[in-house]
């Protein structure tokens, strides 16, 4: 009998034993989960890590089409700028504001909105060049007569850093 109650709080010990490895485990297993969220930057993150900085012309490298036809001479040292969630432009004549501030339209950072209600949608940024599209409904001269700057259409403008 003494040979059973032996076995028997061996069997016990073996069990707590095994209970105790097992919570162990599950307790290193499950602090080992990243609670931080995910590793890798949201798309508009990603974006604006290329979006960021000072963008020109570049001597002929970048251009300004409205409709199809090139107008870049008439933005001589035209210059965009992104800070996050501001802008600033250099001879931007009635496109641009001189400064203003932007945000993302959308998740995926093809699209952006300026304060002027401009919606801006971007067809190619790497770290080096940008190039967007949107709509202008036009600007006028002071005797009322539309000029090339600033005319209606849909304009097509490529920068480089």
């Amino acid at each position: 009998m003494n040979t059973l109650i032996l076995t028997q709080r061996k069997a016990r010990n073996i069990a707590l034993l095994l209970v105790l490895v097992a919570l162990f485990l599950m307790g290193f297993l499950t602090s080992c989960k990243d609670d931080d969220g995910p590793l890798t930057p949201s798309a508009r993150e990603l974006a604006f890590e290329k979006l960021s900085g000072d963008w020109d012309l570049g001597n002929g490298a970048g251009r300004i089409e409205v409709d199809g036809t090139d107008v870049s001479a008439n933005y001589p040292g035209f210059t965009l700028s992104f800070t996050d969630g501001g802008y600033t432009t250099t001879n931007g004549a009635d496109l641009f504001n001189a400064s203003g501030s932007w945000q993302w339209t959308e998740e995926d950072a093809k699209m952006l909105s300026l304060d002027d209600g401009k919606e801006v949608t971007i067809t190619l940024l790497n770290e080096n060049r940008f190039t967007f599209t949107f709509s202008h409904a036009g600007g006028s001269s002071a005797n009322g007569i539309n000029t090339s700057n600033g005319i209606e259409g849909n304009y097509t403008i490529s920068v480089v850093k």
